[in-house]
């Protein structure tokens, strides 16, 4: 027998917006801002109107939480699917003010033509024209008088028949009257199970990640602070996009500046580094790793629920220890002195631009390696070495890419118990041995994606070791990376497409080098047997042709430093092969050199 796992009713919209007023139904107010255009609201209270369906609203109900008491809390409902379609109710029919994808509080104002029965945005044209009601919202207020509004709105459009007037705003009122239909999941069911539910029945809505689950867990349960956690949140990641942003928190919502949460962000007001803009779930990803020591977010809704994984039942004491962890995870995250010094550990391992980390998920865990480092008052050289290490290994293994979560949960569990400089000199041992050196990562670097982590490392490589851009005297490659400087073909393409090469063959990463847009002018589409011989001679003779470097053992110490093969000055087409070969190797060594030096 087949176990029914959510029940579906249809419900007036009148219930829906009793339920949100009543917080009976939680509705993240800042963890998804209103993303709808006023015409999408327009349309919608347009098809509520016609009476046409408008999809199901989709909610959880949290599970029943065990008072210290013994009593048993009845759990709220989380609404996962239809906020945006909810909020437009609340925004049109109520007046009620939203937050949109800017987090400023706006007005969405909804006219209704009588007469044709059309709805239209708000606008000034619109409030002076007679035919017009300006704000439907007007309608459903209480000290709305219906025979007085027809009479006056006939006296002002003669023609106008007061049945037929009547009529149409009578149909408006009954909007809320209508019925939507609420498919509510059991509250026993685990939050995978929801998320599958989810995806299925609305596989062409925007699929819920385990962090969504999160934010609305902490948006429902107000008696342990968590809308407020949950703004702290949303807004650290907003400010740290949008420093301006700061003033208008403190203007518009002065309950939540006046917290402790608003003056441990205050320091973004000032911040303009971009390298690192962390999501919600970068943040409650990192929090959780660190202070709970679990890397899957599922554990975090079911610890938030209360729930003791021993005895399967839900405890409030548990409620209130996982709200206390998870604070003090999330006050770690934003603290100006952590997040700076974990930038600066990353920064001084070369990675000094956001294009270059193409991992946030190892970002992410390296910030929590460090965080929990910290915590266990390691020194800090020794957290330096141990996060440059880490972060760099995790790229080059793609350790956080296929199962992050799985992963994150093993490895900080093992920190926890054993340290991280053990853990890493275990994976180091296991999946960086030799063979990867010479074998493995020369293989991985046979590639096209010109954002490949082994590029980004390569050149994260050269930055650490100050490198001097390719044929550049005076500009680094940390110049040409920050100034977006021009990644160069070495063999160029125009020369390997006249050849019939395709662009998986003449994008090889092998095949790049970062240089200045003006050399890389100079050059064109010339053979390397050609260039490379001039540039012999350019520094052998003093006579600067590409680039300003005319010495010939600065130009060899150039071409070192950029992996050239040697006799690179004497290769035509068919030699193509055997230089991505001998430069990927290069490139490893090079690559292998640098994390020794971490």
């Amino acid at each position: 027998m087949t176990i029914q796992r959510y029940s579906v009713n249809q419900h007036p919209i009148q219930t829906l917006l009793t339920w949100v007023r009543s917080n009976e139904i939680a509705i993240p107010e800042i963890q998804r801002p209103f993303v709808w255009s006023t015409t999408q609201v327009r349309d919608f209270i347009d098809s509520l109107y016609a009476g046409y369906p408008v999809g199901y609203l989709i909610a959880w109900r949290n599970p029943n939480v065990r008072l210290k008491d013994g009593r048993l809390s009845d759990g709220k409902r989380i609404l996962i699917d239809g906020q945006q379609r909810v909020t437009a109710l609340m925004a049109a029919l109520l007046g009620q003010r939203v937050v949109n994808k800017e987090y400023k509080r706006v007005n969405i104002v909804i006219a209704f033509n009588p007469l044709e029965r059309r709805f239209e945005v708000s606008n000034p044209a619109i409030k002076k024209d007679k035919q017009w009601l300006a704000d439907i919202s007007s309608v459903l207020s209480p000290d709305f008088r219906m025979l007085q509004f027809v009479r006056d709105y006939c006296a002002e459009n003669p023609g106008a028949d007061q049945d037929e007037i009547y009529e149409s705003v009578s149909l408006l009122q009954g909007i809320v009257n209508n019925h939507i239909g609420l498919i509510e999941l059991n509250s026993d069911l685990d939050i995978e199970t929801v998320t599958e539910i989810f995806i299925r029945i609305n596989s062409k809505g925007t699929v819920l990640s385990q962090a969504d689950f999160v934010m609305s867990k902490i948006a429902a349960d107000e008696t342990h602070g968590g809308n407020l956690l949950r703004k702290c949140i949303d807004y650290f990641c907003h400010l740290a996009v949008a420093p301006d942003f700061y003033e208008q928190i403190r203007q518009e919502d002065k309950d939540f500046a006046a917290t402790t949460y608003f003056g441990k962000m205050g320091w973004l007001q000032h911040e303009n580094d971009d390298l690192y803009d962390p999501s919600y779930t970068d943040m409650l990803r990192v929090a959780f790793t660190s202070e709970f020591k679990r890397g899957k977010l599922e554990d975090l809704v079911a610890l938030l629920s209360g729930r003791n994984f021993e005895t399967r039942e839900y405890e409030e004491a548990i409620v209130e220890q996982s709200f206390e962890m998870l604070e003090k995870g999330i006050l770690n995250f934003m603290s100006e002195t952590n997040f700076k010094r974990f930038l600066m550990i990353i920064r001084s391992a070369g990675f000094i631009d956001k294009s270059m980390i193409r991992s946030q998920n190892a970002l992410n865990f390296a910030y929590a390696v460090y965080l929990t480092m910290r915590n266990q008052q390691e020194k800090p050289e020794v957290i330096e070495h141990c996060v440059r290490r880490w972060f760099v290994m995790s790229i080059l293994t793609g350790r956080y890419s296929a199962s992050p979560e799985s992963a994150m949960n093993f490895d900080i569990r093992q920190i926890n118990e054993h340290g991280a400089m053990k853990l890493l000199a275990e994976i180091e041992e296991a999946e960086l041995s030799d063979a990867f050196w010479n074998s493995g990562l020369p293989q991985a670097m046979n590639t096209s994606v010109a954002s490949s982590p082994y590029f980004n490392v390569y050149l994260a490589a050269q930055v650490h070791g100050n490198d001097k851009g390719f044929l550049s005297r005076d500009i680094t490659v940390r110049d040409l990376i920050t100034h977006r400087g021009d990644v160069h073909h070495l063999f160029p393409k125009n020369y390997l497409k006249r050849f019939g090469l395709s662009r998986g063959r003449y994008n090889q990463i092998a095949n790049y080098v970062m240089m200045q847009s003006e050399i890389n002018i100079a050059i064109g589409d010339r053979a390397p047997s050609d260039y490379f011989t001039a540039l012999l001679e350019q520094s052998l003779e003093g006579h600067p042709l590409y680039g300003g470097i005319t010495s010939l053992e600065e130009m060899k110490n150039n071409f070192s430093t950029h992996c050239i093969p040697e006799g690179i000055e004497n290769m035509e087409i068919e030699d193509y092969d055997e230089f991505l070969q001998a430069r990927r190797q290069l490139m490893a060594e090079k690559i292998h050199l640098y994390y020794q030096k971490l």
